[in-house]
């Protein structure tokens, strides 16, 4: 075999280095995040997922997720797309068929089959890239609220910062953007349809669409989540090769470790594999105050979660011949 493709290790220590430099390399191109959804509401949620246009599907479209249990997924390489909760929900157990109070896809269905939700809505937003590229996130309520939401990043590199609403909306909105019994708060663009309030025609760009004083009040409660179409500068963040968890209802013990130690116990309920659900954690507190300042540390646990098994074991056999016969 070529020397040049194949040089002989100078001891044992050069083999493990080889193969570790180049198993963490291929890793982190080979798959995308790894997307965990918690609830720990003291209720059933039922998330909708929805990919955009050109980017594959994940396991699911949407799905039951019990109180207490979470449920993973595993992205392709590069991908783009968002995560909500529906509440209320009630589908008949013989055809399959019913709707939600909030976040409803239209689908009839627990799947959403590529719908979206209905505003009032909060939605966790995700571009996902590899090959060192920066993933971008963000928690929006330009759709309106109806949940709680966290989302913390953990296992990449970067800034890496918690995002999210974890304050109760609706037992703030006001009358006139309260949805229906009040399972839901929404925009000022879905109350109204103004061009101001929803930064359309004359007010389609960041000079002529401010702020309202409805965005200011979502602002007010969820200072790291978009407020308005063009609340870009304090409501998307970045990190590299992360793995996110989704937390419907957070937990204030876990938002209040993130703040001091840099780390998140939001992804650590039981049922993480993908497909699966359980978890026998008890309810939290679902009405915590905001707190600003959340960090999340790197984790070397999520390497093994973005390689694709069958290349790995075909480059551990591939240098094993290759070291045996140089």
């Amino acid at each position: 075999m070529h020397p040049v493709l194949c040089p002989r290790p100078s001891s044992p220590s050069s083999v493990r280095v080889y193969i570790g430099l180049i198993l963490l390399y291929l890793c982190r191109g080979v798959s995308g995040a790894t997307f965990t959804l918690i609830n720990r509401c003291d209720f059933t949620v039922w998330p909708g997922v929805l990919a955009n246009a050109g980017t594959a599907a994940l396991g699911s479209t949407g799905f039951e997720l019990p109180s207490g249990s979470s449920r993973s997924f595993q992205a392709p390489p590069t991908w783009s797309g968002r995560f909500w909760g529906r509440t209320g929900c009630n589908f008949d157990s013989s055809t399959g068929q019913g709707s939600c109070a909030s976040g409803d896809c239209g689908s009839n269905q627990v799947e959403c089959n590529g719908a979206g939700a209905a505003p009032p809505a909060t939605l966790a937003e995700f571009t996902i890239q590899t090959g060192g590229a920066q993933d971008f996130y963000d928690v929006s309520l330009v759709d309106g609220y109806n949940l709680p939401m966290l989302v913390d990043a953990s296992g990449g590199s970067g800034t890496c910062l918690s995002t999210g609403c974890v304050t109760d909306l609706n037992q703030q909105c006001p009358a006139e953007l309260r949805d229906g019994s009040g399972q839901g708060c929404k925009s000022a663009c879905e109350a109204f349809g103004s061009p101001e309030y929803c930064c359309s025609g004359a007010h389609a760009t960041p000079d002529t669409c401010q702020p309202s004083v409805y965005s200011q009040m979502f602002k007010a409660a969820c200072p790291r989540s978009y407020s308005y179409a063009y609340d870009d500068k304090t409501s998307t963040f970045t990190c590299t090769g992360a793995n996110y968890a989704i937390t419907f209802c957070p937990s204030l013990s876990a938002s209040q470790k993130a703040a001091t130690d840099g780390s998140s116990n939001a992804g650590t309920t039981s049922g993480s594999s993908s497909g699966t659900t359980g978890s026998n954690e008890s309810p939290p507190n679902n009405n915590p105050p905001w707190l600003l300042g959340f960090s999340i540390g790197n984790s070397s646990s999520a390497l093994l979660s973005r390689c694709d098994s069958t290349l790995l074991l075909s480059l551990i056999l591939s240098l094993f011949l290759c070291f045996l016969h140089s």
